[in-house]
């Protein structure tokens, strides 16, 4: 509200609220209001705030362009991202309210280890953001990881699996399996033998399955990863190349029959240099002359600043976040250790004198060797 010089004032355009619709990766909706000169860190921050979300470095704000999830700079006005109606004053003229504008609040950076998300609700919208990917997947040759996820959901979801409550089609397959994996196995196949495999994973706790779901599911190539079309040629007129960008680096599918199929796998260590022109977006391997750097185009300009952006940043996350991965790893490392030295002395110290050496003769030596080796 601006006072003018004739002591009146008037409704400015810029102190204007606009309602905007964010959708969660849990599927919850959030309805918010902003001014109209807001950036993307405005609404980003009401969303931490509104969510109780402590930890939000792994996510972003993203709104759909062209059929493709595009984030938000959150240094940039958010009218940049939306339609022309975003400035329009409602005020003026009779005009019906108008639909909220949308946007989602979405993984933008991938961590393979969910220890190093400590705050509980970015947690439980990490794994929700996963398990809509898992959804996605199509790595044929791993149907087993999609069971034994299916199962890490049920733990975290559900609690302890129990006869007495979980019986029947006590969950929705659709809900934790790919649809080529129903189409190929049938609902009552997977209603079959999935209580079973929920049921191996009972004391696990809801903290301890989702962990244990990020894990697994990040060692699908197709999950941990954002998906963006490419065309070979300048002048295509279908995309045919995915360009895959994971916290690890970049990787180059070609779609066969709808199902993609890695060309090339480019990890930051062997990326000398990214650069675009353009339409043109140029990936210079390490090691390689100039000549044989990976051409690719985007379609739009715009569209090549922006992957270009996203590349750079993820690389930052990447460097910033690898001292902490690496020190988790070998936590855990530090910690199945220990628990297998405590496993085999509580077996010695279980055994009584006799049995202990029967351990020490020749014909249990390669037995003992296998046991030390089991663990």
């Amino acid at each position: 509200m601006v006072f003018n010089r004739n002591n009146s004032w008037d409704l400015e355009m810029n102190s204007e609220l606009r309602d905007i619709l964010v959708l969660l990766p849990s599927w919850e909706q959030l309805r918010l209001s902003v001014q109209v000169a807001a950036t993307g860190q405005d609404l980003f921050q009401q969303v931490c705030d509104m969510a109780h979300i402590r930890e939000a470095h792994l996510f972003g704000l993203s709104v759909l362009r062209e059929n493709e999830y595009v984030f938000v700079d959150l240094k940039q006005k958010l009218s940049k991202y939306f339609s022309k109606d975003w400035k329009t004053d409602t005020h003026k003229g009779d005009k019906r309210p108008r639909a909220p504008f949308i946007a989602f609040f979405r993984v933008q950076f991938y961590v393979e280890n969910g220890k190093a998300i400590r705050d509980k609700t970015a947690l439980h919208l990490y794994y929700c953001h996963l398990k809509e990917q898992v959804l996605r997947s199509r790595c044929m040759r791993r149907e087993e990881a999609y069971f034994l996820l299916a199962a890490y959901g049920l733990q975290a979801d559900l609690g302890n699996q129990q006869e007495s409550v979980h019986v029947g089609r006590y969950f929705e397959p659709h809900a934790y399996f790919p649809q080529w994996i129903i189409n190929k196995r049938g609902i009552d196949y997977i209603l079959r033998h999935v209580p079973a495999m929920h049921r191996e994973q009972q004391g696990l706790t809801a903290k301890e399955a989702i962990r244990r779901f990020i894990r697994d599911a990040c060692q699908l190539e197709d999950v941990p990863a954002h998906f963006f079309r490419m065309y070979k040629e300048k002048k295509e007129d279908e995309s045919t190349v995915l360009l895959g960008l994971t916290l690890k680096g970049v990787t180059i599918y070609q779609e066969v029959d709808y199902t993609p199929q890695l060309l090339c796998d480019f990890p930051w260590s062997r990326i000398s240099k990214v650069t675009f022109l353009g339409k043109k977006l140029e990936i210079q391997p390490e090691g390689l002359l100039a000549t044989q750097k990976l051409l690719l185009y985007t379609g739009h300009a715009w569209r090549s600043r922006y992957l270009l952006q996203l590349l750079r940043s993820t690389h930052q996350l990447h460097l910033s976040l690898k001292p902490v991965l690496q020190w988790l790893q070998q936590l855990e490392e530090a910690e199945k250790k220990s628990y297998r030295e405590s496993y085999i002395s509580d077996l010695e110290l279980d055994l009584d004198p006799d049995h202990r050496d029967a351990l020490g003769t020749e014909d249990n030596k390669s037995s003992r060797q296998h046991l030390l080796h089991c663990f």
